[in-house]
């Protein structure tokens, strides 16, 4: 296992500008506001050859107005748990306080190896600014400036010097791993369905909407599986997004929809499918990612032995022409068939790398096609006349005809089921080209 490298501090200190500063990537959202960041995120760095991971908390406060104050202060200790190196930062220009030096005695309690990061210090000519934090007692105190790196490199000298040497060698993150996102509007559950895979609370849960503000990426290694998990925001109608930091929520969830290689689409049951619920999944569908459908909250329900029938053919309806989609009912309170959603995920992601031999599928559906050939156009007969998959990420197919040009949408959705009906391709949007010959 990499080593972790935890940076915690009070809220407005530049946490997350340095976490961005040290990954090298814009993966936490940074404002202004006190109690931007909630949840732990975790990002991989690297630093001469060593590899590691970065851990963002939430700003560690008490008496504040802000009612995650409890939860974030717990996901500060729980990344104070799990760090191997713990870097506090604190802010230059405004001093000492009474806060920093009780997460101060916090840190020495825990008996990691802990450096001190007095942030906003933006000039060498600065770096006297740092003799009042002295009186902490750090043996590692580096006036830093997470907006233009100043002292982040002997800052990171210092990090690698305490990592376990395995560190060394590689990272908890690889590119290869399968990604699935879970995706839905504010309040389904998905940070719960979450917490339930991971038997531990790394996003908060609450049933205000908007808990979730940045794309929270769980490397998941239990019962054999290995891939990414991505908690995202609640994803609204564009009408309802008012706030700067909600904006840029919903940017970090579209964007990792993007990143992903399938996304399971969270519903609730009490709700049904609605309005915006088909807008995400049409998201999903234009970026061409794999799809899993989960019906969340399915234990609230009033249920008969037709209900999940009924809701299931619903919910087809609405998504179609694109359903050949695998619809699921979970509880994420009960953690029922949880682990049931992440194989059919798993499923989707194997289907989406499909590659079938060119001669299979001239083979299987070519004679299909010239019993049912398109439809005569302005008394010109179409023919189609040979297909093969294209060598592209997803699934992608090439029919080469005679008159390519006169091929209308109602044939195209044949031959898509047709592919549909005889390969394997639940949940996975697939193209269809048509050629001149």
């Amino acid at each position: 296992m990499a080593g972790i490298v935890s940076i915690v501090g009070r809220p407005n200190v530049g946490k997350s500008t340095l976490f961005n500063r040290l990954t090298g990537r814009r993966e936490a959202i940074v404002d202004d506001t006190p109690g931007v960041t909630r949840d732990r995120i975790y990002a991989p760095a690297e630093w001469l050859n060593h590899s590691f991971t970065i851990v963002d908390t939430g700003g560690y406060t008490e008496g504040s107005d802000d009612s995650f104050e409890a939860e974030i202060r717990k996901q500060a200790r729980l990344a104070i748990e799990e760090a191997h190196v713990i870097i506090f930062v604190t802010d230059g220009r405004e001093g000492l306080t009474p806060l920093d030096e009780e997460v101060a005695e916090l840190i020495r309690r825990s008996k990691k190896p802990h450096i001190l990061a007095v942030n906003k210090i933006d000039s060498p000519s600065d770096d006297f600014a740092i003799s009042e934090f002295l009186k902490l007692g750090f043996k590692d105190t580096f006036p830093v400036s997470a907006i233009n790196g100043h002292g982040t490199g002997d800052l990171l000298d210092k990090v690698i010097s305490y990592l376990p040497q395995e560190a060394d060698k590689s990272s908890d993150y690889t590119e290869d791993l399968p990604r699935i996102c879970v995706v839905g509007r504010p309040n389904v559950g998905k940070s719960s369905f979450l917490n339930a895979l991971t038997g531990r609370d790394q996003h908060i849960v609450s049933e205000v909407a908007g808990t979730t503000r940045d794309a929270v990426h769980t490397r998941y290694t239990m019962f054999g599986f290995d891939f990414y998990l991505v908690d995202t925001a609640g994803l609204r109608k564009k009408g309802k997004v008012t706030e700067d930091l909600e904006f840029y929520s919903v940017m970090r969830a579209i964007k990792a929809i993007e990143n992903s290689d399938v996304c399971i689409l969270m519903l609730d049951a009490s709700r049904g499918i609605e309005a915006q619920d088909l807008s995400i999944f049409h998201l999903i569908e234009k970026n061409h990612k794999g799809v899993v459908i989960a019906v969340n909250k399915w234990d609230l329900t009033d249920k008969s032995h037709e209900t999940a029938t009924v809701f299931r053919n619903a919910i087809l309806e609405k998504i179609k022409p694109f359903d050949d989609v695998p619809i699921l009912f979970i509880s994420a309170t009960d953690k029922i068939r949880l682990l049931k959603t992440l194989e059919e995920a798993l499923e989707v992601y194997k289907r989406r790398k499909t590659r079938i031999p060119t001669r299979q599928l001239n083979d299987l559906l070519l004679p299909i096609f010239e019993n049912q050939p398109p439809p005569v156009y302005k008394g010109k007969s179409i023919s189609i006349k040979y297909i093969t998959q294209l060598p592209t990420p997803r699934p992608q197919f090439a029919f080469f005809a005679n008159l390519p040009q006169y091929i209308k949408d109602p044939y195209k959705r044949f031959v898509e089921n047709t592919i549909r009906t005889h390969f394997d391709f639940k949940g996975v949007p697939i193209d269809i080209f048509f050629r001149k010959k």
